[in-house]
């Protein structure tokens, strides 16, 4: 397993050679769209702005390895890839209200607890789904996920014991961008993987990330319908068509 913890020191771009200005994170909230089990996002229905900027952000990622040990050999066999476990985000977000016109933390933390419920929408379709995620912060933009757990601290009250302040620790996982009827048992090619468009991506530098070859952009492309790959515009969502697919045309 591969873990990192990021340290945000809160700065942002340049300003004409003065004080760095500060870039506010924010969750975006999105319905998942019909008929897709993936990373696909749709529509925004709403965010949740930090109220102060988290001070690490934890990213873990694991794959999968199995070893078949062999009856009566004196080393273990060979281990065997088994498959990429999701990408997962733990991060803090803090709210305090003791200087707010209605003196309350409820409304906020609420809102981040309705992530682990299912959306109106998804409930009149009759496909019950929470909404998905995205993590924004200035020029990052992280992966679509949804929110697996959120745990919640309130350590001030007011005289009527109204919490003011809160602590919620917050656990996503990335949701996989696998299109419906494309997974090995359905008899479908191969699966798709979406990546979202960060600021200073380009098509072959996806490219080269994917499949080691920046010239393949045209592969991306062509499964987007992109007409000009020079314009790709940050937070869009990119299918990439798996290697085994592009193998069989």
């Amino acid at each position: 397993m591969s873990a990192v913890a990021l340290t945000h020191a809160g700065r942002g771009g340049g300003n004409g050679g003065g004080r760095p200005q500060l870039k506010k994170a924010t969750l975006t909230l999105h319905e998942a769209k019909p008929g897709a089990t993936g990373g696909n996002v749709g529509a925004a229905i709403g965010t949740i702005p930090f109220q102060f900027n988290p001070r690490e952000l934890s990213i873990s990622k694991s794959a999968k390895w199995e070893r078949k040990p062999a009856r009566g050999a004196k080393r273990s066999g060979p281990p065997e890839f088994g498959g990429a476990e999701p990408a997962k985000l733990t991060l803090e977000m803090f709210f305090d209200a003791t200087a707010s016109h209605d003196g309350s933390v409820v409304a906020s933390v609420e809102k981040l607890l309705s992530c682990c419920v299912p959306t109106e929408q998804s409930i009149a379709n009759k496909k019950e789904t929470p909404p998905l995620v995205v993590l924004r912060w200035g020029a990052v933009t992280a992966f679509p996920a949804f929110i697996s757990q959120v745990s919640v601290k309130y350590s001030l009250f007011a005289p009527d014991g109204t919490p003011i302040r809160a602590t919620c620790s917050v656990s996503m996982e990335e949701m996989p961008g696998v299109l419906a009827g494309q997974n090995p048992t359905s008899g479908a090619l191969g699966t798709r993987r979406v990546h979202t468009v960060v600021s200073g991506d380009t098509l072959a530098s996806i490219a080269y990330r994917e499949y080691g070859d920046p010239t393949m952009w045209r592969v991306i492309a062509e499964a987007n319908g992109v007409d000009d790959p020079m314009r790709i515009r940050s937070g869009a969502a990119l299918l990439v068509p798996a290697p085994d697919e592009l193998q069989a045309r």
